[in-house]
């Protein structure tokens, strides 16, 4: 899996926290954010995770971020070529609040991001900084503000869990799903589109699914295309 240079995820579990923190108010929400543009890697609101941060640029925007409001997005470019300093990003990310911050002994920052809402690029900020700011439009995802019950069973899941459990032992992933079934369902869902071994083509479409309806069907869409395993040439049992 493919990273961008100078951020990495850091022991990634598929118990993924549930935030307890209030999320903001939609006058709140910023018009310009720092981004990370983090190949075949989402963070869904309600959800946290932590981050490794060592490149130089990054670490600027951390420091930045927590002298102000604390509020980076998570967005994915295109493609996941290193070599490319500014790639093209896609228009939807998230936008989450740092809610734990430690430095070690490097100079590496270890933080831990709390996703709040998704956003749409709208464009980027040109300025003399290292990393990268976009304006953003949250107009369509206020939704995310608001915990709402959505009307799925676990049940609905013995399939996709079926299939998923293959699919990660086939990658070598080790997952504790035991654990992952003693949360709610919108975090377990959540969770494994964020831990999945899919494409970031694939992460994209889970990340901009409106709902957990629809992100649990694509869910079983995407699942459909690996019943037959490329790289061996066998099918997943």
């Amino acid at each position: 899996m493919e990273r961008a240079k100078g951020i990495e995820p850091s022991t990634f579990s598929l118990a993924t926290r549930r935030s307890t923190t209030e999320l903001r108010p939609q006058e709140d929400l910023p018009k310009t954010i720092p981004v990370f543009p983090l190949s075949n890697f989402i963070i869904f609101p309600r959800t946290t995770v932590p981050l490794n941060i060592f490149e130089p640029r990054y670490v600027d925007m951390i420091n930045d971020s927590m002298k102000s409001n604390k509020l980076i997005g998570m967005i994915q470019p295109k493609n996941s070529k290193e070599s490319e300093v500014n790639p093209e990003l896609y228009d939807i990310g998230c936008m989450g609040k740092i809610t734990s911050f430690r430095e070690n002994d490097n100079g590496q920052f270890l933080i831990e991001l709390k996703g709040i809402i998704r956003f749409k690029k709208t464009d980027e900020v040109k300025s003399n900084k290292k990393y990268r700011e976009c304006n953003v439009d949250f107009n369509n995802f206020y939704d995310d503000l608001s915990y709402q019950s959505e009307n799925l069973q676990f049940s609905d899941l013995k399939l996709i869990f079926k299939d998923l459990k293959n699919l990660f032992e086939k990658r070598g992933f080790i997952i504790n799903w035991k654990g992952l079934e003693k949360q709610s369902l919108d975090e377990t869902i959540n969770a494994l589109a964020m831990a999945s071994p899919f494409t970031l083509e694939e992460k994209q479409i889970l990340l901009e699914a409106k709902n957990l309806e629809l992100r649990k069907t694509k869910i079983s869409e995407i699942l459909t295309t690996y019943s037959f395993d490329n790289y061996n040439n066998t099918t997943v049992q």
